[in-house]
């Protein structure tokens, strides 16, 4: 089987989540050998072998890099530049005149491809996953709902056109049956985490002072403001730990001695260590698709307080942390003084069930034995 894998870039050379997506798929796809042609992008000097897979893993993966365009800073300049990076790579798919079996588009990678086939260009079956679909969730605020108006009648385009649509599931799964997919186009698949993230021996903290941890960039829809106001109101009134990980700007920062920001942290080992140290992680977002930091800090033996967007809920339940319905200061304060105040036996039967929700069902193994068989099917 050769599957043609299109992405914007791949980690760890693009950061992101659905760049670490896409190095999965590939590295997975090629240790159960299966061939993969991975369009993607590389900055300028960056590797084109890719040596961040094994010397057996590129036996099977041919990288084909795409210069992503840089067109203009106007109103929409990111839809027009996904739009040329798609022509691109169909471009360079017709000049390669190769044999695939399956086309995985990640986001709007495939544009042009699902463009000409809808003309009547034959082409293989193409699936296409949108990750978390935030063009159609709750917007933070009214610039967000306009960048959502943007990017809604492209996404449209590409989700209705192309043969199948990859869901991550929960909400993610209603959302696309809202557009008008039909459910059997719909292959839900949700993301998966490597082996070594899992937490052999996660220690039940009998300290009172409990440690909560966000990682993630200073982005509106990811509900770092209405988390400030919830630690502004409690943080004289509890003792706690909190750990920020990733590029908060100074001017959004608190002040307190319980509260610590740690800045971004480029060693992956390093963000471990600190996470498995910590008991709880917060996700206060407006709008997510299937993070895969909750999955990794799930795996890593942390309870999980997040809002019930996306496909949060296929992870996050009163078994494994606490599902709170949108980001609001009040439910998000609510939640932590909860956590704050948890008997020790309580978090530790929380944290284990994280532990073992990821173990039996998101591992990057089991997900790609499910991924290949659903493609296998699609072509026969």
């Amino acid at each position: 089987m050769k599957i043609a894998l299109l992405t914007d870039g791949i980690y760890p050379y693009v950061m992101g989540g659905m760049q670490k997506h896409s190095f999965y798929t590939a590295k997975y796809l090629a240790l159960n050998k299966v061939f993969v042609d991975l369009y993607h992008m590389l900055e300028e000097g960056q590797d084109p072998y890719l040596s961040c897979f094994s010397e057996e893993e590129n036996k099977y993966i041919r990288s084909i890099v795409i210069s992503f365009p840089k067109l203009d800073s106007l109103p929409g300049h990111y839809i027009r530049e996904s739009y040329e990076y798609s022509v691109r790579i169909f471009n360079e798919f017709k000049k390669n005149n190769e044999s695939v079996d399956f086309i995985y588009a990640q986001g709007f990678c495939g544009w042009e491809m699902i463009k000409q086939k809808s003309s009547g260009l034959h082409l293989p079956p193409i699936g296409v996953h949108f990750h978390g679909l935030e063009m159609f969730q709750k917007p933070a605020n009214f610039r967000s709902r306009l960048e959502q108006v943007l990017l809604r009648k492209p996404t449209l385009f590409n989700l209705k056109n192309s043969d199948y649509t990859f869901s991550l599931g929960g909400k993610l799964s209603n959302i696309l049956l809202h557009t008008g997919l039909r459910k059997e186009k719909i292959i839900e698949i949700p993301l998966g985490i490597s082996k070594d993230w899992i937490n052999a021996g996660i220690k039940e903290n009998d300290a009172k002072k409990r440690v909560f941890v966000f990682v993630g960039r200073y982005e509106r829809r990811k509900g770092l403001e209405e988390l400030n106001k919830a630690l502004e109101s409690i943080k004289t009134k509890f003792d706690f730990e909190f750990n920020f990980i990733g590029p908060i700007p100074k001017n959004v920062q608190l002040r307190s001695e319980k509260i610590n920001y740690l800045g971004s942290i480029s060693d992956p080992e390093k963000v471990k260590s600190i996470i498995k140290k910590a008991d709880v992680l917060l996700c206060p977002s407006h709008s997510e698709g299937m993070p895969n930091v909750i999955v990794e800090a799930m795996a890593s033996g942390l309870a999980v307080i997040a809002t019930d967007v996306g496909a949060i809920s296929v992870l996050v339940s009163e078994k494994t942390g606490k599902l709170i319905e949108r980001a609001d200061p009040d439910l998000i304060e609510k939640a932590i003084v909860e956590f704050i105040q948890m008997g020790s036996a309580k978090l530790q039967r929380k944290k284990l069930n994280s532990k073992e929700h990821i173990e039996n069902h998101f591992v990057w193994d089991r997900i790609m034995e499910q991924t290949i068989l659903t493609i296998s099917t699609i072509i026969k």
